[in-house]
């Protein structure tokens, strides 16, 4: 893919004595939704945190705009405009959505207000509960606080873990949309156990088995596939 905004080569992560990463290479276009996908302890969240910098890479090679970068720091790599929504979000229940919001800007400057504008009408809750606790939130409220979060910053790249786990299917239509209205200034990589939010929003797909990446391609061949579909996804119907 020679037009990918981020690429892993051979990467290798370990936590602890547990070699959770055994040579993950994926790219992640600039005009997709790249998707990560396979069943529990596959090592998909692993992948996230390594590309971020919070679990270090022991081996491989990872480059964001063709740049090393997994030797950085996660604050020197958040700062390159690389977003992180973690799978528990990851916010500040204490403190109000505006402060959330506040504590999460790099600059506060006129294109961040920008930004906070477009986010604002994306998310019409969070303008809603603007002065109340983020803890209060409900659980969809607080996923769109959390991707609110990581785009109020001049970010090309955002990385997202499992936006849809716990949530009502109507709350997952909202999420849906508002990654659909991200991907138009942002490039997305989507770690996703809900099959319907990943082959909706999707372009191209990996799915990860014990570490590793074992069949790829364009999500729209993987929606056609039921046998990969049910080998390493456990799925056997495709929803409708």
């Amino acid at each position: 893919m020679n037009n990918s905004i981020l690429k892993a080569e051979g990467v290798h992560t370990f936590i602890e004595q547990h070699h959770i990463l055994q040579g993950i290479s994926f790219a992640a276009r600039a005009d997709a939704v790249t998707v990560l996908i396979g069943r529990n302890g596959a090592g998909k969240s692993t992948t996230l945190k390594t590309v971020m910098g919070l679990l270090p890479a022991a081996k491989g090679k990872i480059t964001y705009n063709g740049k090393e970068i997994q030797k950085n720091k996660p604050y020197e790599i958040a700062r390159m405009g690389i977003g992180f929504v973690p799978e528990h979000m990851g916010i500040f229940a204490e403190l109000t959505v505006e402060e959330n919001m506040r504590v999460a800007m790099l600059v506060e400057d006129d294109a961040a207000a920008r930004r906070l504008e477009r986010i604002l009408a994306m998310f019409s809750a969070l303008k809603k509960f603007w002065k109340s606790k983020a803890g209060n939130l409900s659980g969809g409220q607080k996923q769109m606080l959390a991707i609110a979060r990581a785009i109020v910053n001049d970010t090309s790249l955002l990385l997202i873990d499992e936006p849809s786990k716990g949530l009502a299917p109507i709350i997952v239509d909202v999420v849906i949309d508002s990654i659909n209205q991200i991907k138009e200034r942002s490039v997305v990589v989507l770690v996703e156990q809900n099959f319907y939010m990943a082959s909706t929003v999707g372009d191209d797909f990996f799915i990860l088995d014990d570490g590793k990446v074992v069949h790829s391609g364009r999500v729209e061949d993987l929606v056609q596939n039921e046998e990969l579909q049910s080998r390493y996804l456990g799925i056997s119907k495709i929803e409708d």
